[in-house]
């Protein structure tokens, strides 16, 4: 009975465990997800094999060096997200590390000031890198150069300015979360397939959006003055400024209705 008891406490810590890693990662992108859930399935066979005592000690001999191999490589793709798993759990933030997020992503006054300052911009012929945050919980080793921390009120003249010429941070991405400007001059990483059709602004919102679900990156080129948005990895262009504000506002109000279905609904908004 108490081996029964031992067992079952095993498989619930181990569940538990695969549950936090999953969900701290779950914006991530499909890809990430994929890998994650391969290396589990990996786990959960050496354990199986290993049970059965047995007739097959090569394959677990083979499979423990695939696990072992396999989470070295792992723990490098997703030490950022390891470094604040062990933070939250250092710190008891239990809401965080379950996932519970009372934050409200819709906010109508920084989708108009977005979109108008896109438009401006577009006409001026402005180059401009917006990342919009909607939940990743984006911190500064996600990014090659966490850039400038301002967090100021988000406004179209502080967009303007910040992009302007003769800034000395135009060049990087201003970072939005709510109705708030986190930073400025900040230098994404890239999107892993680089292709010569686009700039360096638009495969770093590819990039960016490849590895985070739940965040957008809004570009104008500044060559041809063209609007585009990124999203899971994907860049629609040439967009208007009142159709990206349409996107970005369904965006929002999908995360704000259920965010663990957001994924899905923002590819269907996608498609269309």
């Amino acid at each position: 009975m108490v081996l029964w008891l031992l067992q079952a406490l095993d498989i619930l810590l181990a569940c538990l465990l695969a549950f936090l890693v999953l969900n701290r990662t779950r914006g991530r992108g499909i890809r990430t997800q994929g890998l994650i859930r391969g290396y589990l399935l990996l786990v959960i066979l050496g354990w199986l094999v290993q049970q059965r005592q047995s007739p097959l000690p090569l394959t677990d001999r083979l499979i423990q060096a695939m696990v072992l191999v396999c989470g070295l490589a792992l723990a490098f793709l997703l030490q950022s997200d390891l470094r604040r798993l062990l933070d939250l759990l250092g710190s008891g933030r239990w809401g965080q590390l379950l996932g519970r997020n009372s934050k409200s992503f819709y906010n109508k006054d920084a989708v108009n000031v977005i979109g108008e300052a896109a438009g401006r911009m577009s006409q001026s012929r402005r180059g401009a890198l917006v990342l919009v945050d909607l939940g990743s919980d984006l911190q500064d080793d996600d990014f090659i150069t966490p850039g400038i921390p301002m967090d100021a009120i988000l406004s179209i003249e502080l967009l303007l300015n910040i992009f302007s010429v003769n800034s000395p941070i135009h060049d990087g991405a201003v970072l939005v979360r709510g109705e708030r400007i986190v930073s400025a001059g900040v230098i994404l990483p890239l999107a892993r397939q680089r292709t010569s059709r686009f700039g360096t602004r638009h495969l770093a919102a590819v990039g960016m959006t490849e590895r985070f679900d739940q965040c957008l990156c809004v570009v104008v080129s500044e060559e041809t003055g063209t609007i585009s948005l990124a999203q899971l990895g994907h860049l629609e262009r040439p967009i208007t400024s009142s159709r990206l504000k349409e996107l970005l506002e369904a965006a929002m109000k999908n995360l704000v209705q259920d965010p663990g279905e957001s994924t899905a609904a923002r590819r269907s908004l996608r498609a269309s």
